[in-house]
Formats: structure tokens, sequence, C-alpha cells
């Protein structure tokens, strides 16, 4: 009787752990996760997962991204359509770990991820070069300790009313 009461107890001990294990692991999931463009160009994130436990949790970004660059002269005219360069192209990287608080995690103004280099791209004597517009799209965010992603909505930003963002 006594050795039954102990293996009964030992099972039941087992399933506890295992249940929390479970718990811990598979519960991580995102409230609400959002995107925004900096002042430079740069995609930056706010996030709210619950679930996580009471680890350190990793995140990563991807997106596709396209930046268009222009020469402006000193009127704040853009003188030549031909004069700008449309670059696209996938982005991705890592954001950072953070510090659960009862095993949540809300971050806000996090990155930023790009955008694209002008590269080579120059503008004549008189012009200086600008970030006309950026536009991030596919936006995923990624919490790689528990290997949840969730979908963030398109976001376009115009830093010269000479080309809107659609």
């Amino acid at each position: 009787m006594k050795r039954t009461a102990i293996a009964f107890a030992s099972v039941l001990a087992l399933l506890g752990m295992l249940g929390s294990v479970a718990y811990a692991t598979s519960g991580a999931h995102f409230f609400s996760a959002s995107g925004s463009v900096d002042d430079n160009g740069g995609l930056r994130f706010a996030w709210d997962e619950a679930g996580v436990g009471q680890v350190t949790v990793s995140y990563s970004a991807s997106a596709q991204n396209s930046a268009t660059y222009a020469c402006i002269n000193g009127g704040n005219n853009h003188p030549s359509a031909s004069n700008k360069e449309v670059l696209a192209g996938p982005l991705s990287g890592g954001l950072g770990a953070f510090n659960p608080l009862n095993g949540r995690i809300r971050a806000s103004n996090v990155g930023p991820l790009g955008p694209i280099p002008a590269g080579s791209f120059s503008c004549p004597n008189g012009q200086k070069l600008v970030l006309a517009q950026v536009t991030y799209t596919a936006i995923t965010l990624t919490d790689t300790t528990n290997n949840v992603s969730t979908a963030i909505a398109d976001v376009c930003r115009s830093f010269s009313t000479l080309f809107p963002c659609p």
C-alpha cells in the first residue's frame, strides 16, 4: 500500500512538471505588434507578447523594403524625374533580447531595421541627396526563443511632398 501511494504521488508530480513545461514553451502569443518609420527611414517596432515564461526572449524581424532616393536643389525642388533611384530588396535582423515581467514583454520603438542605403547614387553639384520615400511590406516579427511569429501591416513614409506614399 505504501509503495502504491509513493508511485501514485511520483506519477502526479511528473505529470505536474510536464504540464508546466508544456505551458512555458507553447503559451507564447502576441497580443499586438506594429511598425512605424522613424525620421531616418528606419523601420521601428512595438509589441506586446504574453505567455513567454520568465526566460529572456530574443526577437528578429524581416521585411521587404523600397527606398526612393532623389536629388533636391536649393529651392527644395526635384529638378529632373530621372534624377532619382528606387532601391528594393529584403531586410532582416535581430532586434535584441528582452526580459519578461510576469511572463509578458511589452516593447516600443525597437530597431531600426533599414532602410536600404543609397549606395553609389549621387547628385550633381548644387543638389543634395535625400531619402524621399520609404516603404516596408511583408513585415514579420519573430520571437526566436519560442518560435512564434506575427505579421505587421505595411508602412510607408514620405519625406517630400514630391514623393507621396501610395
